[in-house]
This record gives structure tokens, sequence and C-alpha cells, in this order.
């Protein structure tokens, strides 16, 4: 493992830069990420070549965190990164695959560093963006920009943003500095609506998914949950990172033909769409499923320009129609098999995120071996066989849908915390516009925009009852019936009858439900059957500066209650009942049961330990253990 501490500062190795392209000083390189990422996978370059016969030219470059060049096969960090398979995000923490002076320090792309990167480059027609040449190999580079989206959107659109880099140097040399950078952003952007472009033409799918993020104060204390916002910027860097991934899996594919690690995306089966088409068709639009192109189109087709998020949720519903993609070796499938659905290209794997997936870097090793073998020297170690990727490939795989019910599991407990201390009869943040996207036997489905939640509104009660609107649009229960049709539900009770529809706004209460036996879960009702209407105040700006919630005023006087009981105690010259973590997660210092299985548990182990001193091994062990039971 490197070192790298202020004492003795990681640099790089002379012998090595000799064998790798060094970029430092001919390119323009820098990296969009999320605001505070520490964990820099992949940077951008694009520049003007000198033009030929044939036109202008332009040179796309995508530049990778070489990992493996750290991280040796076999070694004791890469058997590590091979059982974790993935670095795990959570709604208030990170668990990476690799040791932290890897992640964010020796393999990160950090802005002002010099950094060993895997490259591609691509010459390009600058007005048609046909492939010239292709240019994979090892490079050195200092990326000069470490921006965020945010920054990066604000310059794409001509808005007055400060980059840090730029803070410190005279007006000429910034504003001069600002413009080329602004360029580059700017011929990124085209290339990447092109690049898109040619994909859509193909059937490439934009699907739609719920992302939230906590928002966190010093403490960890829940301040708010931002849903994504989606930005230009976004997919200007996806395009690229897609089109880096298309053309390295062609690449090792076509060197390795029985032994290269793809990415597939089966085709979803006709019946997951019913759900979706119904809902189109109730709100008068027709989804055609037979194919990804006649899918997009259809998607594409389906705006209503009075409610922009009736194509979200119907892109939302595409998106939970979708079959998993996968990993896997190319010589246990047939080539025919090899299509991305989504996003319709004929070959795809994973090459650009090698901090955070395993897969990646077995991609990386991949490439270095078909860039050996090209140059005629062959790969520096043999390749794992069609047994042994597929086997890696199935792990990854299994370790993939972990991390991602974690991520979502996170998501929900972090949901909840964030409802859990505000009254919802009093609290306006409780009180949310939602938007019905599915009808139920009892009930509906609904989205919350203000949250990026989905969940379930009940219309019948355990007692039979229903909701039923009043004259002023509030919503109460009484005694009823319920029906059900393809695109509406309607209550009928002495008053009246009240009818929800597809698509239809309404007010919900988000309250938690709290269990004994399982997580809480959120738990929504509703309110009225009309859209709901934020207080000016709040939808200018849902938490004043200063301002304290119920939350906040709730904590601190439970905090000042706890100090006082302590302090009494102290004075008393007793030591306090509870520490923090005994409070918070309810441990216990006497005797309990689960004290007893652990020392059951050892006793076991130690029992079987002294079976097998005799020889035999742990098997003979056992066996011994069991006979004189």
């Amino acid at each position: 493992m490197p070192v790298s501490s202020p004492e003795s500062p990681w640099s790089v190795d002379p012998a090595e830069v000799i064998t790798r392209r060094d970029l430092r000083q001919t390119h323009l390189v820098f990296s969009i990420d999320p605001r505070g990422c520490e964990d820099v996978d992949d940077t951008l370059s694009i520049r003007s070549l000198p033009p030929d016969p044939g036109g202008q030219r332009l040179e796309l470059g995508v530049h990778i965190a070489d990992v493996t060049h750290f991280v040796k096969e076999g070694s004791l960090t890469d058997l590590e990164a091979r059982a974790r398979a993935t670095t795990y995000y959570l709604a208030d923490r990170r668990y990476d695959m690799l040791p932290a002076v890897l992640s964010a320090d020796l393999c990160s792309l950090l802005g002002g560093v010099d950094r060993y990167a895997m490259s591609v480059m691509w010459d390009l027609d600058a007005q048609t963006l046909a492939v010239n040449k292709v240019w994979y190999g090892r490079t050195l580079i200092q990326s000069s920009y470490q921006l965020y989206y945010e920054l990066a959107q604000a310059l794409l659109n001509g808005e007055e943003a400060e980059v840090p880099e730029l803070a410190q140097l005279p007006p000429g040399e910034r504003d001069a500095k600002l413009a080329q950078l602004t360029q580059a952003l700017e011929t990124l952007t085209h290339v990447a609506r092109q690049l898109r472009a040619q994909r859509d033409k193909g059937g490439a799918l934009e699907l739609e998914g719920v992302e939230v993020r906590a928002q966190l104060d010093e403490d960890k204390n829940i301040t708010a949950l931002v849903p994504r916002q989606p930005l230009e910027v976004h997919e200007t860097v996806a395009e690229c990172m897609i089109y880096a991934n298309h053309w390295v899996a062609r690449k090792i594919q076509e060197s390795f033909p029985q032994q290269a690690l793809l990415r597939h995306h089966p085709p979803p089966r006709q019946e997951f769409f019913n759900q979706l088409q119904d809902s189109a068709r109730a709100r008068g639009f027709t989804i055609d499923t037979r194919s990804n192109k006649a899918l997009a189109d259809s998607l594409d087709r389906a705006v209503d320009p009075r409610d922009p998020l009736v194509n979200r949720l119907l892109r939302v519903m595409a998106t939970m129609a979708m079959s998993n993609a996968l990993y896997f070796s190319t010589g246990a499938c047939p080539v025919d098999q090899y299509y991305h659905y989504g996003l319709a290209l004929e070959r795809y794997t994973h090459f650009t995120s090698p901090i955070r997936r395993y897969a990646d870097m077995i991609v990386h090793r991949l490439l270095t071996a078909a860039i050996a073998t090209e140059k005629g020297a062959g790969p520096a170690k043999a390749l794992a066989s069609n047994k042994e990727l597929e086997e890696v490939a199935q792990q990854i795989n299994n370790k993939n849908r972990a991390a991602q019910h974690a991520q979502k599991v996170s998501t929900e407990l972090f949901q909840c915390l964030y409802f859990r201390d505000k009254d919802p009869e009093t609290d306006e943040r409780c009180v949310a516009d939602a938007v019905i996207y599915t009808i139920r036997a009892n009930g509906m489905l609904v989205f919350i925009p203000q949250y990026g939640l989905k969940g379930a509104v009940y219309l019948k009660n355990r007692e039979g009852q229903v909701v039923s609107e009043s004259q002023d649009g509030g919503c109460d229960w009484q005694t009823g019936s319920l029906q059900r049709y393809l695109d509406h539900i309607t209550t009928t009770t002495a008053a009246g009858a009240s009818t929800f529809n597809l698509f239809q706004h309404i007010t919900v209460r988000i309250s938690v439900q709290p269990s004994r036996c399982h997580s809480d879960t959120i738990r929504l009702e509703v309110v009225s059957n009309r859209p709901h209407q934020a207080p000016e105040t709040q939808a200018q700006n849902p938490q004043p500066q200063g301002a304290r919630g119920r939350s906040q005023l709730v904590q601190e006087v439970v905090r000042q209650a706890e100090e006082a009981s302590q302090q009494a105690e102290e004075e008393r010259g007793r030591a306090p009942k509870l520490s923090k973590e005994e409070r918070e997660f309810r441990q216990s210092k006497c005797p309990n049961l689960y004290s007893l299985l652990e020392e059951v548990r050892e006793l076991a182990l130690l029992d079987l330990a002294a079976c097998g001193a005799g020889g035999g091994g742990l098997g003979a062990a056992a066996q011994a253990c069991a006979t004189s039971a």
C-alpha cells in the first residue's frame, strides 16, 4: 500500500512517467462532480485539432483514475475490493470499496496535482462526430479545475460564478482562463448533445428515477429532504462516460471474445408494462412497447402541457418495468444477448468508476492487456478464464443488488427520521401536494414532488369507513362504499360521491407509522381532494435563517432536561445513569439475552476447538463433539 502523509507526501515516479503519455502541458483537463466529492473517478478534456482535408477536427478525452496501477491483482487490497465489489452510498455516509489513501487521495483525480490515469481519446470530425481514430492508454494528467455540477451549469448559462482555482489570479489572466474554461464546457455540451441524438435514433430510453438527498447540519440532524434537480451538465457528463464505456467494451470484446466483462440489459417482459399502458391510456396517450425505439418515441409524445409531472411519472413507471442490467463474461452468453436495451448499444461495460466499482477494475486490466497484446507484448499476467470471470460477475451482481437495497432502505429511514418528531396536525411541512399515479383496490399510489416520496394513500380503513369529501374540499371518514375503475376510484357516502382520478393533484398529510417489530414507515392520508397551496413564505423559504423548527426545539428541550438531570445526580455524588449511546441505542449493562447468546456462541466455538485438539481438523472436531453429545 503506498504511503502519503504531510511528512512524506506521495509523488509520481520518474520511471513511471516515461512509460505514459504526458498530458499535463497539452490538455485542459477538468472534473465535474457533486459538491464536496472526494473520490473523483473521471475527468474530461476537449480541444480543437489541426484541420485535415476532411474538415475541422476535435479531440474528446475521458481520463479515468488508474486504480489498477496501485492495486495489484491478487493482493490483499484487491481481494478485499473484490469481496466488497462496490462502494455503498447511504443517506449520511458511504462505505468505500478501497482504503481512503487510495479512494480520496492517490487515485482520486483532484485538482492541481499530478495523477496517473487511463485515458480514451477520440479524433472526431467536428461537424458529424465521425470517429477518425481512437487512442487507448495510460497517461499522466493534472486536473486544472475541480468543478461541481451547479458551478459548471452556471458557467454554461452565462451567469457570474466564482471558480475557486481562479480566485487569486489577476483580473486579466482570470478572465482569459475563465473564457477558455467556458468555451471548453460549451464545446463539450455540444458534443454530448450530438452523441445523445445518435443514441436516440437507435432507441435509447430517457428514464426517470426518484433521487432524494437528506440535507444534514453539523450535528447530523436532518434539516431537509431535497429531490435531485436535473441539470443539462448531468447529461453532458453522463453521455461522455457512456461513450467511453461503449468504446472500451468494443475494444476488450474484440481482443478477448471469450473472456471480456461486459454489461447487458435484457428487454423487459411485456406484461410489466401493463400499469404504464393503462395509466397512459387514461390520460389519452398510447404507449408502444414493442421495442426500445417505439417506447422512447411513445414517451416523448406523452406530454401534457398543463402538467409536466405526467410525463415524468410515466417515465418513472417505465423505469419500474425495466429488468436489471447485469455483468457477464462474453464466453457465457450468446452474442445476440450482449445488447443493452436501455442505452441502445450493441456493446457496453463499466470503465469509468474504478474507485467505487470492482467491475471497472477488471475492465481496466482487460484494457491494459488488450493494449499490450496489440503492441505484441502480451498480457503481463494470465487472464481469468471464462468460468472464473462469470463467477466474479455473478458475485458483483449480487453485491450491487445489496448496495441498491441498502441505499433504498437508508433513504426511507432518513425520510422517516425527518418527519418523526414533527406534529402532522400543526407542522406545515407535513402537508404537501401529491399526484396520483396508480389506482389500487382500496386506495391509490401517489408521488410527492416536494420530498421525492412515493407511497400508498388508503381510502378505506379497518372499520369499513371511506374517505368523504366535504363542501370546502376537506376530507373525513364516513360509512360508505368504494368502487374502483381503470382511471379513477370513487367513494360513496350519505354525503355524496368523491372521485379521485389518475394524475390528479391532491393534498396529503405525512406522518410516521411506528412499529415495534419492523422499521417505521411513512404514512400518507388525504387532507383534501384539491391541489395543495403552500403558504407563500414557506414556499419561498421553508426554514428562515436563524429560525428553529419544532424538531430542533424538541431536541433542545430533551437535551436540557437530560443535562439538568445529570448535573443533579453529579451534585449528589452519583454518576449519570445513561451515556449518550445508551440513551440512543438502549444499550444495557445488565445481564440480557443478547449477552447470553454471545457467550453460548463463544462457548460452542471453544468446545469445537477443544474437541479438535487431538487432530482431524474442524470437521473431525465437529463430528467428535456430535458423537460425544
